[in-house]
């Protein structure tokens, strides 16, 4: 029997006020996979990566952990189930170093004194797992280059040991050389059994990375997608909606709640 997904989500709803901004929203993402999460702008992509991270709950809907159901109605929901965030705008302080940044909110104490000897250490590990460019740990991240910074977003998001990594728009403001950085980045976090959910409006960066791709179209499944064995012009016709692939669920799910 196929273990079950990481992380399942059931008829997800969200509103804001009157306007419900997603509806019976269906996603899985298994160990090991890179789901891409596509739509056009307004399409609920952003706000389906809030839900999940605890940053917006979801009003009605299901979502399962490794097949049990869980409630994640804040971040610390999300981050103590092994579920990690890099956001679009990266959430650095660019006049803190490398290290400072990493550790951010969770610095080592010893004896009542930050251990800078520790968190180094720890920074450089992590960074080695994920480049071969190592930025100088004590620089401030604002000198860095905007893939170094990445790096160093993602490295942060990895401290804990996320089995779960979402990653909204890793590649928008990056060149080709510091776009593949990243995308092989994200190929070794698959390597090594997490999950993604890659946010991007790149096909070429989908189809070089994802498993499968998810659809959203004005706040509501429009397709999922095999990416090794489904062509572009089927992608791009479900995010504009020349095609309308909206998947059928049972009636009645159990309440978030």
């Amino acid at each position: 029997m196929p273990a079950p997904p990481l992380l399942a989500l059931h008829g997800v709803c969200k509103r804001f006020g009157v306007v419900e901004v997603l509806t019976d929203i269906e996603l899985e993402i298994h160990a090991g996979q890179v789901v891409a999460l596509l739509g056009d702008n307004g399409a609920g992509k952003s706000t389906l990566v809030k839900v999940i991270s605890g940053v917006a709950p979801a009003d009605k809907g299901v979502i399962k952990w490794e097949g049990g159901t869980v409630h994640i109605r804040r971040p610390h929901d999300a981050r103590d189930l092994g579920i990690a965030t890099v956001y679009q705008d990266l959430a650095l302080c660019g006049n803190l170093d490398v290290v400072g940044n990493v550790f951010l909110g969770r610095e080592i104490r010893r004896f009542g004194f930050l251990d800078e000897m520790e968190m180094e250490r720890r920074t450089r590990r992590l960074l080695e797992r994920l480049t071969k460019n190592v930025p100088d740990l004590r620089a401030p991240v604002v000198s860095l280059s905007s893939g170094q910074r990445q790096t160093v977003a993602i490295a942060r998001s990895l401290l804990g040991g996320p089995r779960v990594l979402l990653l909204d728009e890793p590649t928008a403001a990056l060149g080709f050389e510091q776009t593949t950085e990243v995308l092989d980045l994200v190929d070794h976090l698959r390597d090594s059994g997490v999950g993604v959910l890659l946010i991007s409006h790149s096909m070429g960066d989908v189809k070089a990375l994802a498993d499968r791709a998810a659809v959203l179209r004005l706040g509501r499944n429009n397709g999922f997608f095999d990416v090794n064995t489904a062509s572009q012009e089927q992608i791009i016709s479900s995010i504009t909606g020349a095609t309308e692939n909206v998947p059928r669920r049972p009636a009645t799910r159990d309440a978030v709640w």
